[in-house]
């Protein structure tokens, strides 16, 4: 590289005149540097090392330090070079010293730590007993951008840094990706300060599209950022900024910080959160749940929601190609039912055509049987399935119609329940109910009646029946003191459950369901709002929302009205007592002499019923004998026990001889 030998020869001559007895600068300028210029890195136009000049805005003198650390990158004799040149042999690396016994642009300014050379960390600086004789050494970023190469910084990748990939995305998700693209690009023209650009929703996937979208529209490299990684030291933050800000303004690079999945919500995560977006002066997205708090510097915000029904319908039938037509209008029901991103439809696509190939070796497009389009929903479920934490609990729901017992009434609105389950595409959409407003659209039921009349079997049987998952939400645990706390927990209930469709079933409703209260305080009228907001959460959710209550008269009618169906479990009578024992026993189970009739006249309720049966099963498999009367006695006194309640003679009479 002739420009480097132009400095090498700057050297020997300081060497050969002694240690800063004359002042030499064979330094040539700019213009000419250029024609000398003949190694590789440098000859683009604008060479690299121009580029970065212009880049910091480097002086003249900062630049002739940069080519002299450049010299120990390329040239191996370069370090006995500059002991000779400071008549020190232990001082074989480049100094501050050394470059101002060379230079005659030289100013004691390029050394301070807000100068270019050390706010970018161009100059590594190594130790020394001053900061004049102390070691020099180019950043290796900076070796690397001078010799044409782009990695990034590996000193970012301890904060979980990736690249983002664009994807092909929906009119509506196109549409916001140029709005966002030209809020940067008017920001820019205007020479104003440039926005936090801040992505809210559940969508996380959907959320880094966007972002890669937007930096693919404006030539950009974007680049996600874990907030759990983030450092809570200060110091840390503003290394990692002053990176970041460097890589921008070397290569273009885009920070996406994600803050979707916070492992902890304590205030010094958020202060470092805040610290960063406010250190960076350059381009960022910021990725959240919810809005978060202000910062210094502009901020925009954008809610990202799920793809339109019709934006949906059209990417179910893109990634299904040929076998739409075989799902005989199946796609609506789809759509109508799971909220899905456009990624998770081609994902799930791409799964079930393969299960598909396997299931046809024909190669003609038969019509896929029920069999099969229940692996596509059931795909479906499994991708959709919220992430819930310790705020619910996933029900195994294998109960099936033949385990209810019930009057014909409630078992009728249980299946009108059902109904309306199965045919929200068809009425909504395709007869335009929907049209009609988005309020009310959600199905919504309270199950009323005493513990263990059937009201979490019932929603097991619904999940089952419908293929849907079942979750059961403690509203006790829900419902907060802290004021703002109860809907928080709701809406992280709801947000996570929304894709899916699940039968969200709320346990203990009375926990927030009385009385509508007199306004007397604050408190009262939170505990108002709550309620409003758990019912029109309810009205609007996809799926089914169940609340059980074991005091139906205690709920206030007001809040009774917003509800669709009602369904009332009564305590079992004898002749339903009855049904239940009979149904209650597998038909592997080995039983032996049961009198259903004496049987029914405990005065229990089913859930107690299947306890009993189940007692008495693991009795008589430990005894190796069939479940009898005698096994079914012992277990009845254990749940009596259980009960606190007496057991009386009349209702275990002629039971066992």
């Amino acid at each position: 590289m002739k420009l480097l030998s132009q400095t090498r020869r700057v050297l020997e001559r300081q060497r050969e005149q002694g240690r800063g007895d004359v002042e030499v600068s064979v330094f040539v300028d700019v213009e000419e540097d250029r024609q000398m210029m003949s190694h590789p890195a440098f000859e683009e136009a604008p060479p690299a090392l121009e580029q970065l000049c212009q880049i910091f805005g480097l002086s003249s003198f900062e630049r002739e330090i940069l080519l002299l650390c450049a010299g120990m990158e390329f040239d191996r004799n370069w370090g006995t070079l500059c002991a000779e040149a400071q008549n020190q042999p232990q001082w074989n690396y480049p100094t501050f010293s050394l470059a101002l016994s060379v230079s005659s642009s030289r100013h004691w300014s390029a050394f301070t730590q807000d100068a270019p050379l050390r706010r970018w960390r161009l100059l590594e600086i190594g130790a020394g007993n001053a900061l004049a004789t102390s070691p020099l050494r180019l950043d290796e970023q900076i070796v690397h951008y001078l010799t044409g190469l782009h990695p990034l910084d590996e000193r970012l990748q301890q904060w979980g840094v990736l690249p983002l990939h664009t994807e092909k995305l929906v009119a509506s998700h196109q549409a916001l990706a140029e709005q966002m693209a030209s809020c940067w690009v008017q920001a820019s023209q205007e020479n104003r300060a440039i926005p936090v650009l801040q992505l809210c929703g559940t969508e996380a996937l959907t959320k880094r599209s966007l972002a890669a979208n937007v930096c693919h529209l404006l030539e950009l490299q974007g680049y996600a950022v874990c907030a759990n990684t983030l450092p809570s030291d200060t110091q840390q933050i503003h290394v990692l900024g002053c990176l970041w800000e460097r890589e921008w303004l070397l290569h273009q690079r885009v920070m996406f910080l994600d803050c979707d999945r916070l492992e902890s919500q304590s205030a010094e995560k958020e202060n470092s959160i805040t610290q960063l977006l406010d250190t960076l002066q350059v381009p960022v997205f910021v990725s959240s749940i919810e809005r978060r708090r202000p910062i210094q510097r502009p901020l925009l915000t954008f809610d990202v929601h799920h793809p339109s029904p019709a934006e949906q319908r059209q990417v179910w039938q893109t990634a299904l190609s040929e076998l739409t037509p075989s799902l005989n209008g199946q796609i609506d029901r789809l759509v109508s039912h799971f909220n899905l991103s456009a990624a998770s439809i081609e994902a799930i696509s791409w799964q079930f055509k393969t299960q598909y190939s396997k299931h046809n070796s024909s190669n003609t497009v038969e019509t896929v049987d029920n069999n099969l389009f229940t692996v596509l929903w059931d795909t479906c479920r499994a991708q959709a399935r919220p992430r819930l934490d310790e705020l619910v609990q996933p029900i195994q729901a294998t109960a099936e119609w033949e385990d209810l017992v019930l009057p014909p009434n409630e078992l009728g609105v249980l299946r009108d329940i059902a109904a309306h389950l199965r045919q929200r595409s068809k009425v909504y959409e395709q007869w335009g109910f929907a049209g009609k407003g988005q309020r009310g659209l959600g199905i919504s039921a309270l199950f009323a009646g005493a513990s263990g009349t059937g009201k979490t079997l019932a929603a097991e049987v619904l999940g089952n029946a419908l293929h849907l998952d079942v979750y059961r939400i403690d509203l006790s645990a829900v419902v907060s003191k802290y004021i703002g706390e109860t809907e928080k927990n709701l809406r992280r209930v709801f947000d996570a459950a929304e894709g899916g469709g699940v039968i969200l079933l709320f346990d203990e409703a009375d926990a927030l369901f009385g009385k509508r209260t007199e306004v007397k305080d604050s408190h009262d009228r939170h505990a108002n709002i709550e309620v409003s907001y758990l019912l029109q959460r309810m009205e609007a959710y996809r799926g089914l929302a169940i609340l059980t209550t074991n005091l139906k008269a205690s709920l206030d009618q007001a809040f009774l009205r917003r509800i669709r169906f009602i369904v009332q479990f009564p305590f079992p009578d004898v002749n339903q007592r009855t049904e239940i024992w009979r149904r209650v026993f597998p038909k592997q189970t080995p039983i032996a002499d049961l009198d259903f009739q004496k049987l029914a006249k405990l005065n229990v309720a089913g859930g107690n019923i299947r306890n009993i049966a189940l007692n008495a099963a693991f009795l008589a498999a430990d005894a190796d004998e069939p479940v009898s009367m005698k096994h079914l006695l012992q277990a009845v006194k254990s749940e009596y026990i259980k009960l606190e309640r007496p057991l009386t003679d009349v209702e275990v009479k002629g039971w066992v001889s």
